[in-house]
């Protein structure tokens, strides 16, 4: 069992998660399509890595904050309340996504700040520029940590985002590999596949969270009382 492996547990959680909430198309993979086709494979790959980089930064920001929340079981059962909404509405967002956003305005404004010169300073500032990644963050970080895939001390926090980057790097080298070697951009409707497959398993995972859910709830109601730690 991974639970007896905490460090691994850890890892797999972030490597696993850091590689889905990469597939859905936003701006840096739009990004990485168009320039990877033209500059090669190195170009979208620093993309990518700019991106990850700054993900992680707002995977440790997510974790900061919920150090001390998780000293009871109810609080637990609150977070994975969330856990499940948010999965459930990444899922259907997703999979019913009727067109590929290439920007945000976050994003705009922080280039015409900074004015990024190279692939990798481009993937790090429209990451940077996308507050709705920071949010992705937070609220996954507390997720890890309600349901314990994620333990509540660095070593293991330190692991989880080291898994988080791995995940999204293997996935833009990935991408990164089709559109340069292949030397085509992918199709609107590639794209669109790629994102409601993305949320397609976010549903299932979303699935897996209220079934561990409807148990606590149904030893809640049995016991009468919110069961201990």
């Amino acid at each position: 069992m991974l639970a007896d492996y905490p460090i691994l547990e850890a890892f797999l959680t972030g490597l696993i998660t850091g590689f889905l909430v990469s597939i859905p198309v936003g701006p840096i993979n739009v990004t990485i399509i168009h320039e990877g086709a033209e500059r090669g494979f190195r170009w979208g790959a620093l993309i990518g890595a700019g991106s990850v980089l700054m993900e992680a930064i707002y995977c440790a920001i997510g974790f900061a904050g919920f150090s001390e929340l998780f000293t009871t079981t109810l609080a637990k059962a609150v977070l994975q309340l969330a856990s499940f909404a948010l999965m459930s509405y990444l899922g259907f967002k997703y999979l019913l996504t009727k067109q590929v956003n290439t920007t945000t305005r976050g994003a705009e404004r922080m280039e015409n700040r900074f004015h990024p010169h190279t692939a990798f300073m481009t993937g790090f500032v429209r990451t940077l520029g996308n507050p709705g990644v920071l949010l992705l963050w937070v609220a996954l970080s507390a997720t890890f940590l309600a349901h314990e895939w994620v333990e509540p001390t660095w070593a293991s926090k330190s692991y989880c985002i080291m898994g988080v980057a791995t995940g999204g790097l293997v996935w833009f080298a990935i991408l990164s590999s089709v559109v340069s070697f292949g030397k085509r951009h992918l199709s609107d409707i590639s794209l669109l596949n790629l994102t409601r497959s993305a949320g397609a398993i976010l549903l299932v995972a979303a699935i897996a969270l209220g079934y561990k859910l409807a148990l606590l709830l149904a030893v809640v109601l049995k016991n009468g009382r919110t069961p201990k730690s």
